[in-house]
């Protein structure tokens, strides 16, 4: 989890209702749909090319957030990078397509399907006769026990972050040759190919000490079409060079740099040759694309290959030319993430711990203005996230808002009068630097749930850049938008609080400029009549409209603590916090919005419950019934009297919505299974305890000759076919030569 980034699955997995008369709108909004599931919004955009098209040799340079602390997903602090070098060096049973759907692995699996049900669940695996460690030993069942005994959850010795479906194996045995291994279930379970991805030798997981300590700086045996060669944390690096013992597909890259690269530097790096391929925030992003014409659409790029919103090229500024010129050869593939970005509603306490305040929040929100607000400037598509356990073109999905239902800013207010909440009550007055209702920070709760890696992951939140200077660094003109923002962030109060709605001004259309603008007004804009918390050119005047009176109850208004981060690179996330501000004020709901530090936002925030509102994403699974209980299951007390929320940081589950989960992971019909999910995420709409709203974007800077590479999407990266292109091959030619 992240507040606007993603966490890969293994950090998904780690740590972290109404009754049926208010469903009465159809559980499933798709049933008639053959397939709600769909197809992916945006597919990959990686360049793709045939192996013969492609140069063997080559080094690839490809950034990253940081040198991961372990190698072993396993493990409470394994992050992205972690993920990603076991993607090039380890087994993987199945992995995912574009669609982001579960696939057998051909390199590691000849078949792998279920044989028995009866009296237990009984899983074949035939295993690829080449298969083998590079220290040249089969891959067999000896590497599939060991590891099931690392991550059952029987020995504590181990420091596992995640057990999920292992705990439900009772056996593995070899099969009828050494080739077959025999996975015995003590109970039924539906996401038995999430096991064994990645796979680790026995030589990692064989006893604690070298699960715990062996694996965390270095991998002596590993099987993919890399293996790690080195990692200099000094440097920031680590290199993986071809296997000489992988079967496969010889890997067309001889080496693959993963460089850690700030987020805010990536363009520099770029524009200075450090670096071949980089995931990079918009505001990089639209400075990178001056550089080469828009390619024509592909068929895997789906709508994805739509040019970025960007200036007129034919009136560019001198900075903009300088940054054509710096970034010739280079190119911008984007995509959506498996990840979404949801607004989540704290129910543990105050306002929101009433279910009508918070389907009243929900019904005054126009999700699909907040989607283009963020997607539309960047040409990806821009539809709000239906689901809150997959997302369009994944198994799972269907569209289930109609539980809660569209924007309505009647059926909000009803909402809210029934809670008790009326327009122009009796209001007590704030004293000077008194908090307002809801917003109270110091109160000591805990949650549960792991932190470091999905701060990490929060880096690929987008950005918004002001103008440059030309006599600036390229590293100097990226920052200096992120320094302006922070700068007026401090006008808008203590510790860059204000308060929306306070004035009770309405905002008219919104202008729908917002997200391109980038620049914020606080209490001292207000003063002039701008739009409370909105985006517009300076000196802009409100638009007319009719004043909402704030909503008061028992002598106080009805206002809420929005939490957002205040780090550069968070800069969407405030923008679109300040529009759900001024949605909720037309309804008589005041906003708070308080910026704290990136490093705060989820350990003092977000987990600790010390919020009404806040901004954050969640990936999504090919397996919810298993990776995505955790984050909606029920709280319940502990035994020292706390409240364990696992990573249901909005405190808000119902027991029915825990046993459908618990259903849908013991039913062996697939079909069945994914019935159980989507009317699972039916209660979770209608519990209003988090709101998706937009598909997280996926942009990515490429050499324009690199080849197989770029914003995967859904899809499990292959690293042996990613290379670069041939001079005067039959591939399309890189656009800058166009």
């Amino acid at each position: 989890m992240s507040h606007e980034g993603i966490a890969t699955r293994s950090v998904m997995r780690s740590v972290a209702f109404l009754g049926a008369s208010a469903l009465a709108v159809s559980v499933l909004a798709g049933c008639s749909d053959p397939d709600p599931a769909g197809k992916p919004l945006a597919g990959q955009d990686i360049a793709p090319a045939a192996r013969a098209e492609i140069a063997d040799g080559g080094t690839l340079h490809w950034a990253v957030d940081a040198v991961p602390e372990t190698l072993n997903t396993f493990q409470s602090d394994a992050d992205t990078t972690t993920t990603r070098i076991a993607q090039a060096t380890l087994p993987s049973m199945f992995r995912f397509d574009a669609a982001g759907r579960p696939e057998r692995n051909p390199a590691y699996l000849e078949s792998a399907k279920v044989v028995e049900t009866e009296p237990k669940q009984v899983v074949l695996y035939k295993l690829n006769q080449q298969a083998v460690w590079s220290d040249g030993r089969e891959i067999g069942a000896a590497d599939f026990a060991a590891q099931w005994r690392a991550l059952s959850g029987k020995d504590s010795a181990y420091w596992t972050a995640r057990n999920a479906g292992y705990d439900r194996i009772e056996k593995i045995q070899r099969g009828d040759n050494d080739l077959e291994v025999r996975v015995t279930f003590g109970q039924p379970y539906a996401d038995w190919r999430s096991l064994f991805s990645p796979l680790y030798p026995k030589e990692v997981m064989g006893t604690p000490d070298s699960f715990n300590d062996g694996a965390r700086r270095k991998l002596k045996v590993s099987a993919g079409p890399f293996v790690l060669k080195s990692i200099d944390r000094k440097a920031g690096e680590v290199l993986l060079t071809r296997n000489p013992r992988w079967w496969g597909e010889r890997a067309k890259l001889n080496e693959i740099v993963l460089r850690a690269v700030p987020r805010d530097e990536r363009a520099a790096a770029l524009a200075a040759g450090d670096l071949d391929l980089a995931e990079v925030d918009p505001a990089a992003a639209k400075r990178i694309a001056l550089a080469a014409p828009p390619r024509p659409q592909s068929p895997s790029a789906g709508g994805s290959a739509t040019p970025l919103m960007g200036p007129e090229r034919r009136t560019l500024t001198p900075a903009q030319k300088r940054d054509k010129a710096r970034f010739r050869g280079f190119e911008v593939r984007k995509s959506l993430e498996p990840a979404y970005t949801q607004l989540a509603l704290n129910g543990g306490e105050g306002p929101l711990a009433d279910e009508r305040v918070r389907r009243g929040v929900a019904r005054a929100l126009d999700r699909e203005k907040l989607a283009k607000l963020v997607l539309s400037p960047l040409g990806l598509p821009a539809e709000p996230v239906g689901s809150h356990l997959a997302l369009s073109g994944q198994a799972a999905y269907a569209d289930n808002s109609g539980a809660i239902g569209g924007q309505d800013t009647a059926e909000a207010q009803a909402l809210l009068a029934d809670a008790g909440w009326v327009p122009g009550g009796p209001v007590e007055e704030r004293k000077k630097g008194e908090k307002a209702a809801g917003s109270e920070a110091d109160k000591s709760k805990k949650g549960s749930g792991s932190e470091k890696s999905e701060k990490k992951s929060e880096k690929k939140s987008e950005k918004e850049s002001g103008k440059e200077s030309g006599k600036k660094s390229d590293k100097d003109a990226e920052k200096e938008s992120g320094k302006k923002d922070s700068a007026k962030d401090s006008e808008g109060g203590d510790d860059g609080a204000y308060i929306v709605g306070e004035d009770n001004k309405a905002d008219g259309d919104e202008g729908e400029h917002l997200a391109q603008d980038g620049k914020q007004y606080g209490s001292k804009q207000l003063q002039q009549g701008g739009v409370p918390g909105a985006y517009a050119p300076q000196g802009t005047a409100a638009p007319a409209g009719a004043a909402v009176r704030p909503l008061a109850k028992d002598g106080k208004a009805l206002t809420l603590r929005f939490v957002v981060p205040e780090g550069e690179g968070s800069q969407s996330l405030r923008t679109v916090a300040d529009r759900i501000a001024i949605m909720l004020e037309r309804v008589g709901i005041r906003t708070v919005i308080s910026k704290v530090s990136d490093e705060s936002y989820f350990k003092d925030h977000i987990a600790s419950g010390q919020y009404d509102l806040a901004l954050y994403s969640w990936p999504t699974s090919a397996y919810p019934a298993t990776d995505a209980r955790p984050i909606y299951a029920k709280p319940v007390p502990a035994a020292d009297g706390s409240l364990n929320v696992e990573q249901n940081y909005t405190r808000v589950g119902t027991d029915q919505v825990d046993q459908l989960f618990d259903q849908a992971v013991a039913t062996l019909d697939e079909s069945e299974s994914r019935s159980l999910i989507r009317k699972a995420d039916s209660r979770i709409w209608a519990a209003a305890g988090s709101i998706p709203l937009y598909q997280r974007p996926q942009l990515t800077a490429a050499r324009t000759n690199i080849a197989n590479a770029g914003a995967f999407g859904f899809g499990t990266p292959l690293y042996e076919d990613m290379g670069f292109l041939k001079k005067g091959s039959g591939a399309p030619a890189p656009s800058s030569q166009r």
